[in-house]
């Protein structure tokens, strides 16, 4: 089996090097060298021999098989896009409800077919997969996302985005074509489950039967993330395990009727959840695991994970670009290392055989707990690094959020494919059992968000002290692995990560409060967010924009990761969605004292949104009309009124932050007209640092307002856009103006520190 796991490994590596390091160019001479490498090993003897003949034609197959597929499959996309055609299309999943894109299938010039995502200017009633669609569309390559390159829609085998105007011929076959059966039973499932169960419960309940999560609310969903059990409602490992111990159990001892149905179901389970990796990777594993025993081959863990992360990129080299992927391996990598001795090592103080009732009872539950907990631990011993670099945030709170709720989560999984299957055939049934299992529903929805409120439930990884942290703990547990295991040397380890983390937090927050203002403009795209912090006091300017997490949920993680529960001050300069989308989503996460907002536009529907819900959480609501000043901490908020009239842009507030001798100007979306009434009206004092306006449009930032408050910083909250932001003409007036600049979408978040 190892000689398996020698070519298996080499194909994987070569397919990751391929993605990250080497060329195009030279995939295919250097799969030609790598062969006549191995080929070299045949002058060799012994093991040697053979491991360098493997690896060198393992390595040789990845980087042709990666040549020859993007030959395949996207040479034919290149030629397609920058054109527009009349194609015809078949539609390939479920348009999700209100989107106007659905995934399609449609013939390459080489005959084969290319997988795009195809945008309807009107989406037809009841489309669904297998129908064809004959359209007018222009096609580009889905080569990038948020505006930078990007391997994340070829990962999932889409190599076009196709934009189609007008009306859409459909024709819909007689009969569905079978490889869209599953996505049919997924549906069909999902359906069933939202009609047996609560309507918040039944969302989840398709999210972990089906990884559709786009029934799940928002703040439920960013709860999961902070708390580090997103993972539960991406259809995966956990979900298949669950799946195959409950056919076991059903089935009994019978080992091939168990292997042989198993294997069909886990297969057909994942083919309805979307075939992504990660539920790919599992039902071959469990596949492995059942048919060892029946073949006489050792279950050899090496040598399976390497075999199936070949099958996958068998499938689609580009995968090895899945976070999905990537994710899913480094936690069975972590779970085969450390979950087996942690388990056995804690397991080994209880008793062999306990006597009396409570003592079996406290040994059962000492079992369920190590054993959970040995998992955990070892799930993100590997996958903490990933989500550090991907989603820039750590989860503190992740070990004891999985302990409270995956005995939950299996409970609702199985129950739910259960209730939700009996439902299609029973629905009065179904609808019975449906109140019994959503209890544990219920407790997910109320326990997730109650961990995810605590202060440092979750921390920023950009943090220099927390990447300092995760340095010395993987630092550790590398000498811990290359010194042994003994019970002593373990326990020094802990307790010198746990000081560490201490002090991580410890510095981590005093940088951010050491000084008498602080000012972080947010990555929140193209938006605008300001997050300020003086002496305990904390206040938001804006909460808006389009970046990949909800603006909402980015300015409350800033201020949880600094320790805190609320924010003192919210202040709105206008009702634009780039400005305030993410205030609702931020009033369902964290306490708000006073929200301050400009009293125009009475019909905005944002406006209106946005008031409902503060009265809703008792939010105090400030309407201006005039100026306003408030303390903040050591330093004060002077909020300007709206100075012109007609356009939100306008009718805007603009706010002046001061802490000693810092100044910090933000004008929201203020034109150099508006500018100049602040200028008239303001008595703007010299300021340190400009948030400059309207992301920086050509018609901000004046050269009146430069010169009258001569700033040192300027910061431009800027994302991906249309609008030809931020403006060369205004980059030319800050360089002028002897400012240092600084965009959100080249360093990220921006924070300015007041001595």
């Amino acid at each position: 089996m190892r000689k398996l796991a020698w070519f298996a490994g080499a194909y994987g590596g070569a397919v990751f090097l391929a993605l990250y390091l080497l060329p195009e160019k030279l995939l295919l001479p250097a799969g030609i060298v790598c062969a006549l490498a191995g080929l070299g090993g045949l002058l060799l003897e012994g093991d040697r021999r053979l491991r360098l003949l493997l690896l060198g034609l393992g390595l040789s197959a990845g980087l042709l098989w990666t040549r020859g597929y993007t030959a395949l499959f996207h040479t034919p996309a290149r030629l397609l896009a920058g054109t527009q055609q009349t194609a015809a299309v078949q539609v390939a999943d479920w348009p999700e409800e209100g989107s106007r894109w659905v995934e399609v299938r449609l013939r390459g010039e080489n005959g084969g077919w290319l997988k795009a995502l195809l945008w309807l200017e009107r989406m037809p009633e009841d489309l669904r997969p297998g129908d064809e669609l004959r359209v007018t569309a222009s096609f580009e390559l889905a080569d990038s996302m948020f505006g930078a390159d990007s391997d994340y829609y070829y990962s999932k085998g889409v190599t076009l985005w196709a934009y189609a105007r007008g009306e859409v011929e459909v024709c819909r076959p007689d009969r569905v074509p079978a490889r869209y059966w599953p996505a049919y039973a997924a549906q069909a499932v999902r359906e069933s489950a939202l009609r047996c169960f609560p309507e918040r419960v039944g969302a989840l309940v398709a999210a972990l039967v089906t990884g559709d999560t786009s029934g799940l609310d928002g703040s439920f969903y960013s709860a999961l993330r902070r708390t580090g059990t997103a993972h539960v409602v991406a259809v995966s490992g956990l979900h298949v395990s669950f799946l195959s111990g409950f056919l076991t159990v059903l089935l009994g001892r019978r080992r091939r009727l168990s292997a042989g149905v198993g294997i069909a179901l886990m297969f057909f389970f994942a083919a309805a959840a979307g075939n992504t990796p990660s539920v790919l990777r599992a039902a071959f594993m469990q596949s492995m695991l059942l048919l060892a025993p029946l073949l006489d081959r050792e279950d050899d863990r090496a040598t399976s994970l390497c075999t199936i992360l070949m099958l996958l990129l068998i499938q689609n080299p580009y995968a090895a670009a899945s976070v999905s992927l990537q994710l899913s391996f480094a936690a069975v990598a972590g779970i085969y290392l450390f979950s087996g001795p942690l388990c056995r090592r804690w397991q080994r103080w209880l008793p062999h055989r306990p006597k009396g009732f409570w003592p079996r009872l406290g040994c059962l539950a000492f079992r369920f707990v190590t054993a959970s907990l040995s998992v955990t631990l070892g799930a993100i011993a590997f996958t903490t690094p990933l989500t550090a670099y991907y989603f820039h945030t750590v989860s503190l709170i992740a070990p004891l959020a999985n302990l409270l709720t995956l005995w939950a989560v299996s409970d609702l999984f199985l129950g739910g494919l259960v209730t939700a299957v009996i439902g299609l055939l029973l629905p009065g049934l179904g609808t019975l059992l449906g109140l019994v299992v959503s209890l544990a529903g219920k407790y997910l929805l109320w326990m997730v968000p109650a961990l995810a409120s605590f202060p440092f439930a979750a921390v920023s990884a950009q943090s220099f002290y927390i990447k300092a942290w995760l340095g010395l703990v993987y630092a550790l547990l590398l000498a811990c692995l290359l010194l042994g295991r003994g019970r002593k040397r373990l326990l020094l380890p802990t307790a010198l990560g746990a000081a560490g983390l201490c002090w991580a937090l410890l510095l981590h927050g005093a940088a951010w409060s050491g000084g008498e203002l602080t000012v972080s403009v947010l990555d929140v795209g193209q938006g605008l967010s300001t997050a300020l912090y003086s002496q305990g006091a904390s206040a938001l300017v804006d909460c808006g924009g389009s970046g990949r997490s909800n603006p909402g949920d980015t300015a409350a993680d800033y201020f949880q990761s600094l320790g805190l529960t609320g924010i003192d001050v919210v202040v709105l300069t206008h009702f634009h969605e780039d400005h305030a989308n993410g205030v609702e989503r931020l009033l369902e996460r964290m306490e708000v004292g006073l929200l301050v907002l400009p009293d125009v536009e009475p019909e905005d529907p944002l406006r209106q949104a946005i008031l409902a819900l503060a009265a809703e959480k008792g939010v105090e609501t400030l309407l201006l009309t005039e100026g306003a000043e408030v303390r903040l901490g050591g330093g004060q908020l002077t909020i300007y009124p709206p100075l012109g009239g007609g356009e939100a842009n306008e009718e805007g507030l603009s706010v002046l932050c001061t802490a000693g001798d810092f100044d910090a100007l933000i004008t929201g979306d203020m034109d150099e007209v508006i500018e100049g009434r602040l200028l008239k009206y303001g008595n703007l004092p010299p300021v340190e640092l400009l948030v400059v306006g309207h992301h920086g449009s050509k018609y901000a930032a004046s050269e009146a307002l430069l010169l009258a408050v001569r700033p040192e910083l300027a910061v431009i909250s800027v994302g991906e856009n249309s609008y030809g932001h931020p403006a060369a003409e205004t980059l030319e007036r800050l360089a002028a103006a002897g400012c240092d600049i600084y965009r959100t979408d080249w360093s990220g978040t921006v924070t300015i520190i007041a001595p």
